[in-house]
């Protein structure tokens, strides 16, 4: 069994307040739900107006398989254009 963590890092240079924050978060939550088998959280910098942090995790029976599909979240997160895409970090631990 093989888990996949992704931490990924975007920035709303616009907003000016958390309410606006929430909004993006919520429908970036709601999509990739939709769309991917995968958890998804905001995992740190929750009080920061600018700056989101997502923790997207998923398991799976191979490696191959479950970075594909960390990275096929991460393009379709960065493709829906709600915010400014920045650091991502993949790490995967074998049980």
């Amino acid at each position: 069994m093989v888990v996949g963590v992704l931490r990924l890092v975007m920035y709303l240079p616009e907003n000016r307040s958390l309410k606006g924050k929430r909004a993006v978060l919520r429908s970036i939550k709601a999509r990739v739900g939709n769309k991917f088998n995968v958890s998804v959280a905001e995992c740190d910098d929750l009080d920061n107006w600018q700056k989101m942090t997502f923790g997207i995790a998923q398991v799976g029976n191979e490696r191959a398989h479950v970075d594909r599909s960390l990275r096929q979240v991460s393009e379709f997160i960065c493709a829906m254009g709600l915010a400014v895409p920045g650091e991502e970090h993949y790490e995967f631990s074998n049980y």
